[in-house]
């Protein structure tokens, strides 16, 4: 597969939370879902779900002490349309001898709430009646698979990128005393400025389509979500690589076209629409000096949706946080395929 076709469809991944991998980008790892049904889930506004699905998968196999508790499970949590399998994403980081190293580690890869696999307005049937929820609630989902149902006391970290950085910096922030380190990446400890204005007009470009429905459509309103994909589509990258890899107006323009469909035809508007708003709710800036876990956040200096000026403060207001940030023209998409650049900063980090 030619470098630019691998990318474009890594980042159409990113973007819409495509499903399929082609072999080389999974790493040679195999990974399946299971699932926990949970009878009543309530979330922090008060509402409540009768019925919750939590998808996750897990990697390596778990330690265990003299009394039979788990002592190397760590969390990955997922970016903003990914799910379980998006930890294979991170190329050449996991598996066995990596930094997320399977024969260290016991990894386990939820899927956020909200997110088709897990409940979610698509998955549930509830469609626009689905409680609203926050990233809050996604780690307060993943805590109780942890600790109810795979009886895990103590993590030994946490790690995830982008929205997968939020949940990061939740888990640190709700549960300091319960794992040893984190490592949140591409992320900051409030989803505000230019990044809030991303998915606010996301929202309204759904919500301006008349086939939206106000949510009780019976099909995807396909012009908004394709204009919301090219939005997300443009701040994902650089300047410099859409120049890079776009010499004619007609190119650009035939990429456009092809995020658009691909927009309209791998995501639900719903799960979109609530998973924003769950975003703008984020911040946990009041409670970051609380944090007791070692950190080593790491930032792309590139990075159009969460620059230096977001990640660097974040860094600072942990005690005892360690910062690394590199260059990549992938922009934001190289939190996750260029993440071999922090490859020693981690190990380092992580030790033996």
């Amino acid at each position: 597969m030619k470098r630019w076709s691998r990318l474009l469809i890594i980042g159409l991944a990113f973007v819409f939370g495509l499903g399929y991998l082609p072999p080389a980008m999974g790493q040679g790892l195999t990974i399946k879902p299971q699932y926990l049904v949970v009878k009543i889930f309530r979330l922090a506004s008060g509402a409540v779900l009768k019925k919750m699905t939590i998808e996750y998968a897990t990697l390596g196999r778990p330690q265990k002490d003299q009394s039979g508790n788990i002592i190397n499970a760590v969390v990955s949590c997922h970016g903003y349309n990914g799910n379980y399998s998006q930890i294979l994403m991170l190329k050449g980081m996991v598996g066995p001898g990596r930094a997320f190293d399977t024969n260290r580690f016991f990894i386990i890869c939820p899927t956020a709430l909200g997110s088709p696999g897990s409940s979610s307005p698509s998955t549930s049937g509830l469609g626009p009646k689905f409680p609203k929820f926050s990233v809050r609630d996604m780690v307060a989902a993943q805590y109780l698979l942890v600790t109810k149902h795979l009886k895990i006391k103590h993590l030994a970290g946490v790690f995830g990128a982008s929205m997968g950085g939020l949940q990061t910096l939740e888990w640190i922030t709700r549960y300091p005393g319960f794992m040893d380190w984190a490592i949140p990446i591409a992320t900051s400890g409030a989803f505000d400025g230019r990044k809030a204005a991303l998915v606010v007009n996301s929202t309204n470009a759904i919500k301006m389509d008349p086939a939206y429905k106000n949510g009780y459509y019976k099909q995807q309103p396909q012009q908004g979500m394709g204009l919301r994909a090219v939005m997300s589509f443009v701040w994902y990258f650089t300047p410099a690589y859409f120049k890079m890899k776009y010499k004619t107006t007609q190119s650009m323009v035939m990429a456009l076209n092809m995020v658009a469909m691909g927009g309209a035809r791998t995501m639900d508007a719903n799960d979109v629409i609530w998973r924003n708003e769950a975003l703008l709710k984020f911040d946990v800036r009041p409670k970051l000096k609380k944090v007791k876990a070692r950190v080593l956040l790491i930032g792309v200096n590139t990075d159009e949706i969460i620059p230096p000026v977001d990640f660097i403060p974040t860094a600072k207001a942990i005690p005892g946080a360690k910062l690394f940030s590199y260059n990549s023209i992938l922009g934001h998409l190289g939190c996750a395929f260029h993440l071999t650049k922090a490859d020693q900063a981690i190990r380092a980090f992580l030790g033996k």
